[in-house]
This record gives structure tokens, C-alpha cells and sequence, in this order.
């Protein structure tokens, strides 16, 4: 009887033990497996860019400036008139380089009368000694007055040549004031736009060793962008890059060009030190103008149809452009070494490690199982 009533006994005891782990099992709290946060590798196009900020100005700008002293007598054009080569922009008062053509002229003709009037002595005095040098054999003169003739037409052989000196030097005097005199008339000198008028009419301008500008004549046909690029950024840059720019009054125009040099000289702003990097763009509407503000695109590299990996996935450095990356496979995070080749601030080329549509983990959260 005792043995049946241990036997009665341990059946209940594990009954109860039984019913204590279910009660266990539904009744206290489970534990929390956690849901992955993935992202889709997929296919895309990759383009690395430097960006920069930039002024306009125009290609071809030129100061037309006055070659001669004087007032400003006249101004035939005013700021953002359109001109054409050759066109009359302004007149220099001309009464100062007229007086001195005429009296260079004066001067030359006064030259030249004397020139023809030794020119005429001189043969006289020539004839005059061919005949004593006849006579000087009857002995009708004497030696001594046929050296004085002799010596005389040497005199006035020289006299001609001074005067041909300087009816030389003089004529270059007149060319001069005929050149000044011309430069009274200021032309254009190419096709263009009157930019900027310095000096107004009744001004006195002085052409001493350089010329003092009238105006700014640009051709704003084609636009010259001058971007500024960091020095961190500009070792990338090349020649023949394309690039690209919006203004502010049409942030969704761009204009477009190719990159045609990179200044060797740096400049200074604020302690940070950036490079010009210049290119040109048509402008035959003239709808850019100078010194707008260029948001600046320069595409270093694109490439098409690649597999993308978001940065924000790449772990721990694994070797040489290498990372470890967490791939969610069915259901089960598994790490892979994967080997990426361009990158953007975004995303990276990926070469070798992972497939398209493979689910990469970006992040984790716990929940219910």
C-alpha cells in the first residue's frame, strides 16, 4: 500500500511540474527576436561630381582706351549699347593734333623748298667747275680758284644731304601727327557691348605711358565661367571634363561646356585656398550677364548599369576597398567581405562580394517572435 500510495504520488508531482511549464511557457514574458531593416541591392548609374561656386564674365573684354591727350569732345554711345567693329564710339577735341599736322606740314614743305633751291645751287656750282677745270689747262685761272669752286660743290652737296635728313626726320614728325590726329576718332574695335563708360564727356584724359580707358567693350556671345575649386577637389580635374551650371534666376536651366583649363594660381579666400577652373558657354540670347552667381557641376567620372551598395552598410575595413557587410539570408544575418570601386557621398560600386537583389542589413530592431 505505501508503495502504491509513492508511485500515486510522483504522478501528481509531474502533473504539477507539467502544468507549471505551461503556465511558464504562455504566461511569462518571451524572448524578443529581432527584425532586420534591409535594403534591395540593385542596378543604377554612378556619377562622382565637384562642385563649385562661380562668377561669369565674358570671353572676349576689352578697355578702349585714348591714345592721345585731350578733352572727351563728344561720346556717341551709352552703357549696353550694342556696336559693331569700326563703329565711332567717341571723338578726343582734335585742334591740338590738327595744329600739329599743319605745322609739320608747314615745316616740311619749307624743307623741301630749300632741298630743290640747294639742289639747283649745286649744279649750278658744278657747271661752274667743269668749265674751270677746262680752262685751268690755258692757265686762264689759277689753281687756288678752281679749289674754291671744288669745295664749294662739296659744301652743297652736304647742305642736301642735311636737308634730306631732315625732311626724313620731319616726315616721321608729320606721320605722327597724322597717326594722333586719327587716334582723336575712338572706334571699336570688335563687336560688342558698351559694358562700362569711365570717363564721361568734358573730361580731360592724359595718354602718358599707358592709355586711359574710355569704356569696357565685351562680346557677349559666348560667357566665360570661372569656377572656384577647393584644393582638396581640384587634383581631379581635367581638360575637356564636362561641365555644367545653374543660375540663380533659373535653378532649373542648365548650361553646359566643356572644361578647358585650370588656372596654375591659386587664390586666397577667407585662409581656404581654391583654383579657377574655366570653361565656356554659348550665350547667343544673351541671357546670362556678367558677374552672376554659377552653381558649378564638373563630372569627374559616371558609370552606367552598376551595382549599388548604400555607404551607410559598410562595416569594418577588410583590406584594399574592402568592407565587411551584414546580408540578411533567409531570415539570418550573415557577414560578407565585399570589394567596392567608385563611390559618391551616397553610394559605392560595388565589384565583387554581392548579387542584385541580395538584402543587405542597414539596421536592426527588437520584437515580437
Amino acid at each position: 500500500m505505501a508503495f502504491l500510495s509513492l508511485k500515486k504520488r510522483g504522478k501528481v508531482l509531474t502533473l504539477i511540474l507539467i502544468i507549471v511549464a505551461i503556465a511558464t511557457y504562455f504566461f511569462l514574458p518571451k524572448e524578443k527576436a529581432p527584425i532586420y531593416q534591409t535594403q534591395q541591392i540593385t542596378r543604377g548609374d554612378l556619377s562622382k561630381e565637384v562642385t563649385a561656386t562661380g562668377k561669369l564674365d565674358a570671353v572676349r573684354k576689352v578697355d578702349v582706351g585714348a591714345q592721345v591727350s585731350g578733352q572727351l569732345q563728344t561720346l556717341f554711345v551709352k552703357e549696353g549699347d550694342v556696336v559693331k567693329k569700326g563703329d565711332l564710339l567717341a571723338i578726343i577735341d582734335p585742334k591740338k593734333a590738327q595744329n600739329d599736322v599743319t605745322e609739320s606740314q608747314e615745316t616740311n614743305n619749307e624743307l623741301k623748298a630749300n632741298l630743290q633751291q640747294a639742289q639747283a645751287e649745286l649744279r649750278l656750282a658744278q657747271l661752274t667747275y667743269q668749265r674751270q677745270l677746262k680752262l685751268i689747262g690755258t692757265h686762264a685761272i689759277a689753281q687756288d680758284e678752281l679749289d674754291r669752286t671744288k669745295t664749294d660743290v662739296e659744301v652743297k652737296k652736304a647742305r642736301i644731304i642735311t636737308y634730306q635728313a631732315q625732311i626724313k626726320k620731319n616726315q616721321a614728325t608729320l606721320d605722327t601727327a597724322r597717326t594722333n590726329l586719327q587716334y582723336t576718332r575712338i572706334t571699336a574695335p570688335m563687336d560688342g557691348v558698351v559694358t562700362f563708360i569711365k570717363t564721361l564727356e568734358g573730361q580731360t584724359v592724359i595718354a602718358a605711358q599707358e592709355a586711359p580707358t574710355i569704356l569696357t567693350l565685351a562680346d557677349l556671345d559666348t560667357m566665360l565661367v570661372k569656377a572656384e575649386v577647393s584644393e582638396a577637389d581640384v587634383i581631379y580635374l581635367k581638360p575637356e571634363l564636362s561641365a555644367s551650371f545653374t543660375v540663380l534666376g533659373a535653378p532649373d536651366k542648365a548650361f553646359s561646356g566643356k572644361l578647358k583649363d585650370i588656372l596654375p594660381t591659386p587664390e586666397k579666400i577667407n585662409d581656404a585656398i581654391f583654383y579657377y577652373a574655366r570653361f565656356e558657354v554659348p550665350n547667343e540670347q544673351h541671357l546670362l550677364r556678367l558677374q552672376m552667381t554659377a552653381q558649378v557641376k564638373i563630372l569627374i567620372e559616371n558609370k552606367k548599369d552598376v551595382l549599388l551598395v548604400p555607404l551607410s552598410v559598410l562595416g569594418d575595413d577588410a583590406g584594399i576597398n574592402e568592407y565587411y557587410v551584414d546580408v540578411l539570408v533567409n531570415g539570418q544575418p550573415e557577414k560578407r567581405t565585399v570589394k567596392i570601386g567608385m563611390r559618391t557621398d551616397v553610394y559605392a560600386e560595388v565589384l565583387s562580394g554581392l548579387k542584385e537583389n541580395d538584402e543587405v542589413i542597414l539596421g536592426e530592431t527588437s520584437g515580437d517572435a
